[in-house]
């Protein structure tokens, strides 16, 4: 297959994704928040906490399954789930628009992420991180088109990896504050968890994102992506001089 029908089969999946995530997101609202979403968050019972931490491990499952079948090797494969991902994302948000009339502002925030803990922040944040992914897909697969092989090198994982770990802390970093100034990490750990500390969980509310942190992150993920691109560069320009 092409580079131009797998990129549309690919881009199709990604948004047919994000339609139904929306769609799951619209009904637990109209359950839970007819009102209007907005924080503090509602508990909600056991069975179905669980079954929406199990969604968003099977949405990653998709992801990865179809980026694996785009891709033969590691690299290209990774590139597509990036790829996938972001424009999922991307539509996701799109349809939340079109169907809810929300978000109102880009900088409105929102529940990111469960697992192991909430991620949260405003909903540009997350648009930011997808340009990014999008922006390193398209390195990896420009070049693997051209015949030049895209393995990274482990020093652009460990600048990507590095980057990437602080772009999530700044996403946790919220909530996290949030639940140590009244829990410790023994507490938090410990199985069962209380219900007064489930209680205090749900009760919270955004404070202010660190932005300094994840533009750090971003930063640092922007640096590695330059990187592979001048070495990816370097080897097609050799190629074609031989």
């Amino acid at each position: 297959m092409n580079l131009k029908n797998k990129l549309l089969l690919i881009s199709l999946f990604a948004i047919a994704m994000a339609f139904l995530e929306s769609s799951v997101v619209v009904y637990l609202r109209e359950l839970l928040y007819p009102e209007g979403f907005s924080f503090p968050l509602k508990r909600l019972a056991g069975g179905l906490a669980l079954t929406e931490i199990l969604r968003e491990l099977a949405t990653l499952v998709m992801l990865i399954t179809v980026s694996l079948l785009a891709g033969r090797k590691f690299s290209v494969s990774f590139a597509w789930f990036l790829y996938s991902f972001a424009i999922w994302d991307i539509f996701y948000y799109a349809f939340l628009k079109a169907l809810l009339d929300w978000p109102a502002s880009l900088l409105e925030w929102d529940i990111l992420f469960l697992i192991p803990l909430t991620w949260t922040g405003p909903v540009l944040s997350p648009l930011i991180v997808c340009v990014l992914m999008i922006v390193l897909a398209g390195v990896i697969i420009y070049f693997s088109q051209k015949g030049i092989p895209t393995k990274i090198k482990l020093r652009e994982w460990l600048i990507l990896i590095a980057g990437a770990l602080v772009v999530i802390l700044s996403f946790t970093w919220d909530y996290s504050g949030y639940i140590l100034r009244e829990y410790s990490l023994a507490e938090i750990w410990n199985i069962p968890v209380s219900s007064s500390l489930l209680d205090y969980a749900t009760a919270y509310i955004p404070g202010q994102f660190n932005w300094w942190l994840f533009s750090s992150g971003s930063v640092v993920i922007l640096s590695a992506i330059t990187l592979l691109w001048y070495r990816l560069k370097n080897k097609a320009t050799k190629r074609r001089s031989d």
